[in-house]
């Protein structure tokens, strides 16, 4: 796994087998631009091709992310209203739904370190985490409604899968502020940590997670996000699959193999 800058709003860090991602423009709270959007999911595709057994996403400055920048936006442009969807659909189609993607799909686990404002767009790549841990005093906010727009890049369904149709509707209509207590309370993050804590339990976790069998790990997190949206029939089908397929890996067999030994396994995500 190469180590380097990344796109220029994006800083990219080796922590041996964990790839850290820090959104990196604190000027602006790390505020997505479509660009920016198109660079993670390229760069989140390159760092797991290259070897990466974990990822880790967290922002520079006082913010996590606060949410896609609306520099330009709604300004008149002389075109039609239909024009105008078109180009927006396209947008979404190109950058801000293929990001969605690329998180949901990532075949290694996810930590996501929060830290101040996660909001709008920046809210979704946060709850987008296999592990949430966020920093006492940071926040959750769907603040869409408040500018006349919707939830996007996965918000809805995160929200509403994680804590329910009341919760995701009292934060997406009212737009207000969630705390990191409470967001832990209902469901929607793993853990609350002091805040000069945070980078140490996020990178703690994230290289827990890169030693263990990481080929396995990326069929878990799929299997959990399948199972929200499948019958119970169905589901054992996806455990009964990627059961067999695990069972094939050289990592079940070094499990398997230090279990009977009793010694501690030596994972390679193969």
């Amino acid at each position: 796994m190469s180590e380097g800058n990344g796109a220029e709003h994006l800083r990219l860090e080796a922590l041996g087998d964990v790839a850290k991602i820090t959104l990196n423009r604190p000027e602006r709270l790390n505020a997505l631009t479509n660009d920016m959007m198109g660079d993670l999911a390229a760069l989140l595709r390159q760092v797991t091709g290259e070897g990466a057994r974990a990822v880790l996403i967290t922002g520079a400055g006082r913010a996590f992310c606060s949410g896609a920048s609306l520099e330009g936006a709604g300004a008149a442009t002389g075109q039609s209203e239909e024009a105008k969807a078109a180009d927006i659909k396209g947008l979404f189609d190109t950058y801000y739904n293929p990001l969605a993607v690329v998180l949901a799909d990532l075949p290694v686990p996810l930590v996501t370190a929060v830290n101040g404002a996660a909001a709008g767009a920046g809210a979704s790549v946060a709850l987008a985490g296999d592990l949430i841990v966020a920093a006492r005093s940071s926040y959750l906010m769907l603040a869409f409604a408040r500018i006349g727009l919707v939830p996007d890049v996965g918000a809805t369904w995160l929200v509403a899968r994680s804590a329910g149709r009341a919760r995701a509707l009292q934060m997406a209509l009212m737009g207000d502020r969630m705390p990191a207590e409470e967001a832990l309370r209902v469901g929607l993050i793993t853990e609350v940590v002091d805040d000069d804590a945070l980078m140490d339990r996020a990178q703690a976790l994230s290289a827990k997670l890169a030693a263990m069998p990481t080929l396995t790990l990326g069929r878990i997190r799929r299997q959990v996000r399948l199972a929200l949206e499948m019958s119970f029939e169905e589901s054992l089908t996806v455990e009964r699959d990627n059961q067999a397929f695990s069972a094939g890996t050289a990592d079940f067999r070094e499990g398997a193999a230090a279990f009977s030994e009793k010694r501690p396994p030596v994972f390679k995500g193969r």
